[in-house]
């Protein structure tokens, strides 16, 4: 038995749906720009360029329920629908023909970012971690399970604030395949049972108030709810 110095932290984990049990939460992947919409509303070029990632510490992952706190040092708060994906076998250099092998379950989940402190970032080239890894910034609703639904590639995904849409698109408009982005992560890091990845979000991010009243879902995964509380 390991004598710990100080008490460890309750290790992060997301609800399952139907069940009592939980997921643990290892590490977070994202992945940028994932939507040739959302790609151009940014200013980007939507051509299939190779995908890259960004991190979100394990436990910025909160219940997609209740309410969230608006962060501190932004008047910015951005939404960003996503299907999550939840990695349930280990992988190193993983084929696309095998990637979905690998996949547990899937959920919905929000990218929430702070975009003054992103914008500032991109323009001076420095890491995006301050934007997107802060506290409360991934909400995620419970995990179903692939044996149940199988794997999800087309179907609408949507978000709406105080029941305006906000964001709708389909899961066959991603630029990259859940297969393809997990064989991809695993080109430079081992996926491990426990690790998460955000697969990106559709055109219409928009800003956050305190007060608003978030939902999300994605077709035949689930749909979340929660509001935003005034700043922490």
């Amino acid at each position: 038995m390991i004598n710990f110095v100080i008490t460890p932290p309750t290790h992060p984990c997301v609800a399952v749906a139907g069940s009592s049990a939980r997921f643990p939460v290892r590490r977070v992947f994202c992945v940028g720009r994932n939507y040739a919409a959302h790609a151009r509303e940014m200013g980007n070029d939507p051509d299939r360029e190779p995908p890259f990632f960004f991190t979100k510490p394990a436990d910025a992952v909160v219940p997609a329920d209740g309410t969230i706190p608006y962060p501190p040092l932004t008047s910015s708060l951005h939404h960003e629908v996503e299907m999550v994906v939840a990695i349930g076998r280990a992988g190193f250099n993983v084929s696309v023909e095998r990637a979905l092998d690998h996949v547990w379950g899937y959920g919905v989940g929000i990218d929430l970012t702070r975009r003054d402190i992103q914008d500032i970032a991109k323009k001076m080239s420095r890491p995006w971690d301050w934007a997107k890894g802060f506290d409360s910034s991934g909400p995620c609703g419970p995990l179903v399970r692939a044996s149940a639904i199988g794997h999800p590639s087309q179907g609408k995904i949507w978000l709406s604030v105080n029941g305006t849409i906000c964001q709708e698109g389909d899961l066959n408009e991603m630029i990259w395949s859940v297969a393809e982005i997990i064989a991809a992560i695993s080109t430079g890091i081992s996926l491990a049972p426990g690790d998460l990845i955000f697969t990106g979000t559709p055109a219409g991010v928009s800003a956050l108030l305190p007060g608003d009243v978030v939902k999300a879902g994605v077709d035949g995964v689930g749909e979340i709810s929660f509001d935003i509380a005034h700043e922490a």
